[in-house]
């Protein structure tokens, strides 16, 4: 299975989510955080995301007589590289975009279900701006919000720390006086 097979599952991704930053769970801790996935299911998408080399094996131990794996992320193996998006149809962006918005809100509607969330008090966000850039302007954007997000990345978890999911999209808008996109 390619890269863009493996990753483009909404459970695989959602394991790859929770793995991020440098977190190491064992596949019962992983069921804790995606309750919504049944275990068989969530076994076997493990399976496929560890045989495809996105997940590797960091500790085996033993609990009662049983052999437990504690899987962590390959960051290297965990995203589609540059090449292989350049050849992606409109239709494989848009399977892409939909899997990605379908795991958003299977994370969000998870948030929404614990007693103890609040919005407000979390900070959550979902807005959209619509902004007019030249390409420089969007090159210096983009890098803006790398700078912005590249030092957080590496953060591990401690009790001071909250997760929360970035999710960035950015594509042209259609311009309502044309009916076309603007760009």
């Amino acid at each position: 299975m390619g890269p863009l097979e493996l990753l483009g599952h909404p459970v695989r991704l959602r394991v790859v989510h929770a793995l991020r930053g440098g977190r190491v769970l064992t596949t019962a801790e992983l069921g804790a955080s995606i309750p919504d996935v049944s275990k068989a299911t969530l076994y076997r998408h493990v399976e496929a995301l560890a045989e495809g080399g996105v997940l590797e094996v960091a500790e085996e131990r033993r609990v009662r007589g049983a052999v437990e794996r504690l899987y962590r992320l390959r960051a290297d193996r965990a995203s589609i590289d540059p090449a292989t998006i350049a050849t992606l149809t409109a239709d494989d962006h848009r399977q892409g975009f939909a899997l990605a918005m379908a795991v958003l809100v299977a994370e969000f509607n998870l948030y929404l279900d614990h007693e103890q969330a609040d919005p407000v008090e979390d900070l959550v966000g979902y807005r959209q701006h619509a902004v007019w850039l030249s390409p420089e302007e969007l090159i210096t954007l983009i890098e803006g919000l790398r700078a912005a997000i590249l030092p957080v990345l590496t953060n591990e978890a401690t009790s001071e720390r909250t997760r929360y999911l970035l999710s960035p999209i950015l594509f042209p808008a259609e311009d309502p006086a044309l009916g076309e996109p603007s760009a």
